[in-house]
Order: structure tokens, then sequence, then C-alpha cells
């Protein structure tokens, strides 16, 4: 069944489903009657000679300057033009998928005063596969993601580029081959389509998903990890977090509590610590305060998901045309920077924790380095220093990329959210984040192998699924390999849909 843009009732799941499993959507007539009398109302106002932004006028420091009836016919075709300036490699194919349907969604409010075709022919090339072809920089996410957002509105004028069956093509051969007719731009219509900020709020949603999944995963280990190290549960009970209030902690600590159920270090039979060190006994807190950031910033996301996203706005109901600034990319950026910092932060926790794990000095009895033959063999000594490098490279990229605003246009864009950069450098957080939880977890189910204990079922699950694809380490090897293949296994999600197939949700 088609997923509904009706304006409102976006969700981020649905999003996902649109951008990485090629779900089919549909605009409501209500939202078709919608755009059509929005319309109406532009051309009205045109054939009044109605002074109005980005329509009839230049943009940005050209916006003082009144275009002719001829300038107005033409001025579509060259906005696109001078905005499809981005640089780099194409965008991976989700990311456009959803910044399409974001931009859908706002037409599909009734303010944008676009011709329907031009709502129906973005609902075509979702539905037919024809994506555009988009390079992954040129976006400051003000004015919206004017150059990645005009490569979309290229095809419009049958130019530019498209993947489509598995081609790269030109942005006309894609629509002939697809059966989609060129809508071309008229008055409004290449604006309606670019003045948002529909990639870094599409991409936000796609990251948002991978972020709860991985804090999920992010748990297990920890469970883990804690099994291994003896720990005392007593810092887990739930009272503790329930005293203080805090959402985020009181699940991340059912969760850990949830996947240690059956455990040994539970049922009173192992001497643990009066007391641990903080990465064992606060990881309920610090997981859970990036839950807490992870949650506003899934609910920031998708209010822009549903919300009025343009520049001019086109009140039917007042006949009123409004000028501001629903373009601007602050209310998303600085939160996924924030987002961004908390997925370091729980990557910061977990490489501690993989320290106490391997240092004879902190690892309650376990051989050094977790190898048989301490000396002769170094075990996981080395893992450590991988997980140390791409911890030093997420905390230079977790710096806010909302406060680097570098005026635009000749100062008309004076201040910018940088909301792409927020996306780009998350994406390599998240990147990053894999490997080094998928470190700890090696790291654990070696430690759990050592030990000789009855472990929660959510842990046993955890380590077995592990042991499918990684041997223990008898002998010093080659750690490469089992690296990116932890670092895989992470990123598939097979640990944490395991565990839950068993345990029930870990929400």
């Amino acid at each position: 069944m088609s997923i509904v843009l009706d304006g409102t009732s976006l969700t981020i799941e649905k999003l996902v489903k649109i951008a990485r499993n090629c779900e089919s959507v549909v605009i409501t007539d209500d939202s078709l009657e919608r755009i059509k009398k929005c319309r109406q109302m532009l051309e009205r106002k045109l054939k009044a000679r109605e002074v109005m932004y980005g329509t009839n006028t230049g943009i940005g420091e050209f916006s003082e300057i009144v275009l002719s009836d001829d300038e107005v016919r033409e001025f579509q075709r060259y906005l696109v033009y001078n905005h499809s300036a981005g640089i780099g490699e194409p965008m991976p194919i989700e990311y456009v998928r959803g910044a399409i349907a974001s931009r859908i969604n706002v037409h599909s409010k009734g303010f944008s005063a676009c011709r329907p075709e031009i709502t129906l022919t973005l609902v075509e090339m979702l539905n037919k596969g024809v994506i555009p072809v988009v390079c992954r920089k040129g976006s400051v996410g003000a004015c919206g993601d004017l150059a990645p957002m005009s490569q979309i509105a290229l095809l419009m004028l049958g130019e530019g580029e498209a993947f489509y069956g598995g081609e790269r093509l030109p942005g006309k051969i894609a629509f002939e081959k697809a059966g989609i007719p060129i809508p071309g731009l008229e008055a409004r219509d290449g604006l309606a389509i670019i003045n948002g900020s529909n990639f870094v709020t599409a991409i936000s949603a796609l990251q948002l998903w991978d972020f709860k999944r991985f804090i999920k995963q992010a748990e297990i280990a920890s469970a883990m990890s804690l099994e291994a190290l003896l720990a005392n549960m007593k810092p887990y009970d739930l009272r503790i977090h329930k005293l203080r209030g805090f959402d985020g902690a009181i699940r991340s600590s059912a969760t850990i509590m949830k996947c240690l159920e059956g455990s040994s270090l539970l049922s009173g039979k192992v001497k643990t610590r009066v007391q641990d060190a903080y990465s064992m006994r606060s990881t309920p807190q610090v997981i859970g305060a990036a839950r807490d950031a992870i949650e506003f910033a899934w609910k920031q996301v998708e209010i822009e998901l549903n919300g009025v996203g343009d520049n001019p706005i086109f009140v039917v109901e007042d006949e009123i045309t409004l000028t501001g600034a629903n373009f601007q990319g602050s209310p998303i950026s600085l939160p996924m920077d924030f987002a961004g910092a908390a997925i370091t932060m729980v990557c910061v926790l977990s490489e501690r924790r993989l320290n106490r794990l391997l240092n004879p000095a902190l690892n309650q009895g376990l051989p050094a380095f977790l190898t048989k033959n301490p000396g002769f063999f170094s075990g996981l000594m080395l893992s450590q220093y991988t997980a140390d490098t791409m911890i030093v490279e997420q905390r230079i990229l977790s710096t806010p990329a909302s406060i680097q605003s570098i005026p635009a246009a000749a100062d008309q864009e004076d201040f910018v959210s940088m909301g792409m950069n927020t996306a780009l450098k998350n994406e390599q957080i998240l990147e990053n984040a894999y490997g080094i939880l998928g470190i700890e977890f090696l790291a654990a189910a070696q430690a759990l192998d050592l030990r000789n204990l009855e472990y929660g079922k959510g842990v046993e699950i955890a380590r077995k699924v592990i042991r499918k694809y990684i041997p223990f380490l008898e002998e010093d090897r080659p750690l490469y390999s089992d690296h990116n293949k932890i670092k895989e296994l992470v990123k598939s999600g097979e640990i944490l849909e395991s565990v839950e197939q068993e345990l029930g949700s870990l929400d």
C-alpha cells in the first residue's frame, strides 16, 4: 500500500520506508485541491501585478528588482541553472528519495503555489524510480538546500542527470524511458521546489532512525561488558533512575537489565566490588542522556517534515503572500549537532569499558588483552588503538556546524545554518560508531568466552551472533578482517534484531 503524503502525517518511520525500501507514495485529493487553489491565487496576483519575492522579483540581494512579464516566464529556468552549483560525488539515492518525499509533503499542505504538475511529477519520479543525480556538497542550509534541490528541479526542464534502471542517464532520457512528461517551469515553480531544507531534514531523519538502533546496540554491548567485568548491578536498580526522573536513563537501565535476565550477576552467585568505576556504573545516565538528545531531535525533525518550509508562503484563506525565513535549517541543524555529539559520547564510554576489558589491572582476573598467552601473544591490544583513532575523529566532527555561519549573497543571507555540514559529519560519526562499538562487542565476546558463568539471555544471544561470524581469538591473527566484519555486523543490526526477537522490543 502506498504511503500517503498529505502534509500532516509524515513520520520518520514512513520516510525511511520511502527512502530505503522504495515504497510508493500518493497525495490525497484534498492535497491536490489545496495545491490547485493556491496556484489560482498566485495567478490572480500575477495578473494584478502584485510584487512577490522570487516570482516576479529577483532573489537574495536582487530581491528589490522587479521582473517584466517576459522575464517572469524565463526567470525560473535561470534560477534553477544558477543554483545548481554543488560539487562532489552523488548523494546516496536514499537521501535524494527522502528529500523528494519531504518536498512533496510541503507542497501537499497547499502554501507553495506551484502548479500541480510539478508536485505530481515529483510523485511519479519516486514511484517510477527516476532519482536525480545530486552533488553531496554545496548547501549552507538556509534559503533551503538550494544547490542540491536545484539538481532535482533541473529534471523538470528535461535537463540534469538521473539514476534509472541501474543506469546514470541524462534527465531527459530518464524521463522518456520512465514515461514521465517533462512539465517545464513556469512562474514560481522552480523556487517552490528548491526553497526548503529538505535534504538536511531527510538525511537527519534517516540518521535518527539509525541512531536509535545504534543506542540499543550500545546497551546490549554494555550488558556484555558488565557481565565480563563482574559488575555490581545495584546502579541499574530502576528505583535509582526513577528517583532522578530522566526518561532516557530509566529506559537505558531497563534495557540493560532485560539483557541480563538469568545472569549469575543477578543471582548473587558472583562476588562483585562494592562500587565500580564510572564507565560501568554510570552507563544508564550516559546512554540515557543520548537517548533523550535523540528523542528531542526526532521530535524536531518530524515537526519539520510536516511544516511549511517555504518562502514566500501563499495563504489562500487570507489572500496574502507572506515573505519570511521558513527555509532556515537551524531548527534541524542545532538538535542534530546535539544528537551527533551524543553518539560520540556513547562511543567514548564504550572505549572506556573496552579499556577495562583489556587492562589486566582493571579486568577482574581476565588475562591481559584477553589472550591466553600474554607476552607471546598481544591479543586485542591493537584493537583499542583502532577504536581510539576513530574516537578522535568523532570528537573533531562533533564540533557544532550550526554555529559556523559564513555570510553569503552580499550579506543578504548573513546567517546560515550549515545544516548540510551537520548532516555530512553525522554520517561519518555514525560510520565510526559502528566500528568502535563493534570492537567493544568483539572484546566482550572474547572475555565472556574466557569466563565460565551463566550469562543473561540477551547477552548470550548477542555472543552467539558474533561467533557466527568471528571465531574466538585462540592465537594472534590479523585483526583488520575481524574489525571490518564486526563493524558490518553492527551496521546490519543483526545483533539487535536477534536479541529483540527473543526478548521483545528494547525500546
